[in-house]
This record gives C-alpha cells, structure tokens and sequence, in this order.
C-alpha cells in the first residue's frame, strides 16, 4: 500500500526562520534602500544624458561614476586621498577624547566646575568650527595642524557632554560604597566610573565622528593639496565629473562603514546591552 507523500512544509527553522532573523531582516532593508537610491541615480543620470540642455553633466550618472573608481584606483588618487583625510581624522578624534572625557567627568563630578564652565563652554561650542579657520590659519605653521584642530574643537564637545551626561546617571550610592571599601581615587575611576559610562561614551564619540566627518570634507578646501575634500575641488576645476561623483560615493561608504563600526561596538561593550 503506498503512503502519499506529505507535502513539503518550511519550518521556522528554514527559510521563514532566516528571513526573520533581525540581523538579516536589518541587511535586506538596507540593501532595498541603497538599490532604490541607485535606481533614481541611474533614472537620474539617463535624463540628463538624453536632455541636450544637460548632456553636458552626463558624467554624473552612476554608470560613468562605477567606472571611474578603477581609474581612480589605478593611478593612486583615491587611496591617497582615503589615508590622509583618515589620518587627520583620527588625529583630530584622539585629541578630542584626550581632552572631552577628563573634562566630562570633571563637569559630571565637580558641581562648582560645572556651574563655572558651562556659559563658556556652551558659547564656545555654538561656534561654527569653521569659523575658526581665519584664527587658525596664524597659529599654526600648516594647513595640517589647522584642519586637525578644526576636527577636534568639533568632535570634543559631543564627547563631553556625552560623559558629563553619563556620570550624572550613576547611582551616588556607588562611590559611596567604594570608599567605604578603601577604593582609592584610580580605583573609582576604572572600577566605576569608566564601566559606567562607556555606553555614553561611545555614544558621544559617535555623534563627535559625524560631526568631525562633516568638518573635514570642507576644511580640505582650502590651502591643502591632499585629501577627500580637496580631490572634490580638484575634479570640479578639471570638469572629471565622474571623478567628483566617485569621491562623494567614497565619502559616503567610509561614513557610513565608521558609523555602524561604533554601533557595534556601543552594542558589543556596553552593560545597557540588556
């Protein structure tokens, strides 16, 4: 006697389950963005490419873009532009989590410091960092040095406030205890304080990356011959609009690739996972 076949099912286990894992499900919504941006891109660029009024610009369209990268590859340009704009970068960031988490915590701990410094550091930081550029430009010897403090005048302050921020949330009691166990001042401060604030400080120096990101592109305009900024300037005096184009794709990808780095690290070490 034949038993008919029961017909194939997929379990949650299959590929309903894969589908329906949060890390994938995040992945395929990213990649539907980024394939509607690139078709409006595509749409984009074949318009002005059959308007005779803007064939001119042809060059901005994707297809002209994509082609441009071996070319920018192959002579160099674009990986040396990458490592300079990513030195001044993480120059820039360092000195601003040298100086913004001392700080931080000093405005978090110390009330009478933080009623003292707050106008000031509140009317410093509505500046434009940009602004700074004509003071800057006296005081250091090059165009280096001045992009580099442009970047750390910007991305210090949302590390400030951001470990300010977190050590006002931890619970008095702590401390307390600590001393009632003998912790010595050090002992706070890598026992307590950091563990407990690592969450908001990575979160600052997140915002501190987009900020300083934003700062450097524009900052490279202006007295230097290396860079991400200035290879933009130096395609739109050339007319190699695909080149331009290239660039800001680059500009884009390695922002975006930074800001999920430091999300993952927010999720991977901070104890607010929970």
């Amino acid at each position: 006697m034949n038993v008919p076949a029961k017909p194939a099912t997929i379990t949650s286990g299959g590929v309903i389950g894969f589908f329906r894992n949060p890390m994938v499900a995040r992945l395929g919504w990213a990649i539907s963005g980024l394939g509607i941006l690139a078709a409006l891109w595509l749409v984009f660029g074949y318009y002005i490419e059959q308007n005779p009024d803007t064939r001119t610009f042809s060059k901005f369209g994707l297809i002209p873009t994509l082609k441009a990268f071996p070319e920018l590859l192959e002579i160099g340009k674009l990986q040396t532009a990458v490592a300079v704009s990513m030195h001044r970068l993480s120059e820039g960031l360092l000195i601003a989590v040298i100086v913004g988490i001392p700080l931080g915590i000093l405005v978090g701990r110390k009330k009478r410091f933080r009623e003292l410094t707050n106008s000031p550091f509140q009317f410093i930081r509505m500046v434009s960092p940009l602004s700074w550029m004509p003071i800057v430009v006296y005081v250091f010897s090059e165009w280096h040095g001045s992009i580099v403090f442009l970047l750390a005048i910007a991305a210090v302050w949302p590390v400030m406030f951001s470990t300010a921020a977190g050590l006002a949330k931890v619970d008095p009691a702590w401390f307390m205890v600590a001393r009632n166990l003998g912790a010595r001042p050090m002992h706070m401060l890598t026992r307590i304080i950091i563990p407990a604030i690592t969450f908001d400080i990575l979160s600052g120096l997140r915002l501190a990356l987009g900020v300083a990101w934003i700062v450097l592109i524009p900052a490279e305009y202006l007295g230097v011959t290396t860079g991400l900024g200035y290879s933009i300037q130096d395609s739109r005096e050339t007319l190699s609009y695909d080149h331009l184009t290239a660039i800001v794709v680059t500009i884009g990808v390695i922002g975006y690739t930074l800001d999920t780095l430091l999300v993952v690290l927010i999720r991977r070490f901070s104890w607010h996972r929970g």
